[in-house]
């Protein structure tokens, strides 16, 4: 008798067990083929954010052409130009946000936001800031040049 509630116990442990990695590999997969639902909603978190925080200088549509950016002495980037921003790393789009413009060698009237926002709400306004641009930016694939 005891062998047997042994044999289940293992048995369902094993279950259980199987259970977990199934349940792990339709997670991966489910965000796999859910990329670009998770990029749009990154996009849209990163629209709000950008109306927060981005948009008195930089303007709704980022033109660079907000209420505050007549009052500094440097106009404001324009995040719609694509053949300027498309040049752009996500890593100085990232210490820009962050850091502020001066860290980076531009206006020091950019302030940074590193204390205000996470690093996915970082990643969220870059993410929105890469679709204002036209042409649309286009990352390069891994390996490719």
């Amino acid at each position: 008798m005891k062998k047997n509630i042994l044999k289940r116990k293992i048995t369902l442990k094993n279950l259980l067990t199987s259970m977990l990695w199934v349940g792990r590999v339709a997670v991966l997969l489910l965000s796999t083929s859910l990329g670009g639902a998770a990029w749009a909603q990154s996009i849209e978190e990163g629209k709000t954010l950008y109306a927060t925080h981005c948009a008195t200088c930089h303007g709704d549509q980022g033109k660079g052409d907000g209420v505050a950016a007549r009052s500094l002495p440097v106009k404001p980037a324009d995040h719609t130009n694509g053949p300027v921003m498309n040049q752009l790393s996500d890593k100085f789009l990232t210490d820009i946000v962050t850091k502020g413009g001066s860290a980076v060698n531009k206006s020091g009237f950019m302030p940074a936001w590193g204390s205000s926002l996470d690093q996915k709400q970082v990643a969220s306004v870059v993410a929105y800031v890469r679709s204002l641009a036209n042409p649309p930016y286009k990352a390069e694939k891994p390996g490719a040049k």
